[in-house]
């Protein structure tokens, strides 16, 4: 038997710690510890994108990354990117446009579409689509989940010229 090694980590903004085996990958460590279930195993190849995470700010195949070498990382899940209470524009933007069938690929649909955003703001159908190849929805929901990408954008368009247009009332009244 393997024995564990206790990692210390950021989780969606907030300190954790989970013992882990040497061969256990990140998608078990974050549904075994953390109840992390937006973190789903597909085709544990790294082909399918249901299983990606942000490690540092970088979009990876959590089936194919150990989760011992997250110690001392930051790590989002879906879970992190919103609340319940106050979705993500790109969550919103997914139930808006039904950018999803079954659900399953859903999570890491979001989580890529997000990171194109912050890439690029404003992307064409061609990009989305090349930016997001790997990821794969059975359902074959692609037209919708290029639309919510596309409706994604403009929500993240529009907050920032709400807040641009505040930070000049702001400058104005000051």
């Amino acid at each position: 038997m393997a024995e564990y090694r206790t990692i210390r980590f950021r989780l969606n903004g907030r300190p954790v710690e989970l013992a882990v085996q040497p061969h256990e990958n990140l998608v078990e460590a974050l549904r075994r510890g953390f109840q992390m279930y937006s973190v789903r195993e597909s085709c544990g190849q790294g082909l399918c994108g249901c299983c990606t995470v942000y490690v540092n700010g970088k979009a990876v195949s959590g089936c194919l990354y150990l989760a011992a070498l997250v110690d001392g990382c930051d790590v989002q899940t879906a879970e992190g990117l919103g609340t319940l209470q106050q979705l993500s524009p790109v969550q919103e933007a997914f139930i808006e446009c039904e950018g999803f069938q079954c659900g399953f690929c859903t999570p890491g649909m979001i989580m890529m579409a997000t990171q194109l955003l912050q890439e690029n703001p404003n992307p064409t159908d061609e990009e989305i689509k090349h930016y997001m190849s790997g990821n794969l929805c059975r359902c074959a929901a692609y037209p919708e989940i290029i639309a919510a990408v596309h409706r994604a954008a403009e929500k993240l368009r529009a907050s920032k010229e709400t807040d641009a247009k505040a930070d000049q009332a702001a400058t104005v009244a000051g």
